[in-house]
């Protein structure tokens, strides 16, 4: 024998709940979308060079001025001190006629902090950073060669989770 009083459970699709499942899951995708292209541009550090085209016009030269110092630049945190060690090709300990070097993180610029170095009697240049917080950061140093060539280099420096 069979049954046909047999009623439906639950609620019944209709239409414009549909609609409303459809546009509540691209509102949600948008959302997200134009947040996290917000966040991309709010937090866009700037560019590098005013003029992209000049500073590549002069790049093979500064690289060949850059190399033929043979510095070598090793960076290190030792508690709320930055180490900053510049040696040239034989291993001796090199003074640069200026030193410019910026410590912060690559995705803003709210935690860059411009370093002020002084030279130890090893050799090494020392700079108070205060403690800084886990995570990548970078040393975006510029010396210059007592016959005015510019060394540049950026340096990644990690430091664990505190």
């Amino acid at each position: 024998m069979a049954r046909t009083d047999v009623t439906p459970k639950g609620k019944e699709l209709t239409g414009r709940k549909v609609l409303a499942i459809t546009v509540g899951f691209f509102a949600v995708i948008i959302s997200v979308n134009l947040y996290m292209a917000f966040m991309a541009v709010g937090t866009f550090p700037g560019l590098e060079v005013k003029n992209s085209y000049v500073a590549s016009q002069q790049f093979d030269r500064n690289r060949t001025a850059q190399l033929a110092l043979g510095w070598e630049v090793t960076a290190r945190i030792e508690s709320d001190e930055l180490l900053l060690s510049i040696v040239d090709a034989d291993g001796v300990s090199v003074v640069p006629s200026q030193i410019d070097a910026t410590l912060g993180r690559a995705t803003h610029l709210r935690d860059d902090q411009v370093l002020a170095f002084t030279r130890g009697q090893d050799g090494v240049y020392r700079a108070d950073v205060g403690v800084l917080a886990g995570g990548n950061w970078n040393l975006r140093l510029k010396a210059h060669a007592a016959d005015g060539t510019m060394f540049q280099q950026r340096i990644v420096i990690y430091i664990a989770g505190r």
